[in-house]
C-alpha cells in the first residue's frame, strides 16, 4: 500500500507525527512542572505618588420626596406593573 503514496506525502506524515510527539512531550513536561516558586520579593508597599484609598465605600445618601413626587413615583410604578 505504501508503494502508491508519493514520497512528499510520506515525508509530510512523518514530520507531522514528529511534531505531534514533540508537542505532547513538551506539554507533559510543562504540566508536571511545580508551581511558581516563592521569590525573595518584599511585600507590596503603596506608591508614594498615589493617594491613599479608602477602606470603606462612600456613605449611603437618601433624599426625602415631596408628596407630589411620591404620587408621581407611585403612578410610574403602576404603569410599569400594568405593562
Amino acid at each position: 500500500m505504501a508503494e502508491h503514496v508519493p514520497t512528499p506525502e510520506l515525508i509530510g506524515v512523518a514530520v507531522l507525527a514528529a511534531a505531534s510527539v514533540t508537542w505532547a512531550v513538551v506539554l507533559w513536561r510543562l504540566l508536571r512542572r511545580p508551581g511558581p516558586r516563592a521569590t525573595g520579593r518584599r511585600p507590596a508597599e503603596p506608591l508614594p505618588a498615589l493617594p491613599r484609598q479608602r477602606q470603606a465605600g462612600p456613605a449611603l445618601e437618601s433624599v426625602e420626596l415631596t408628596p407630589a413626587e411620591q404620587d408621581a413615583f407611585a403612578g410610574l410604578m403602576r404603569q410599569l406593573a400594568d405593562s
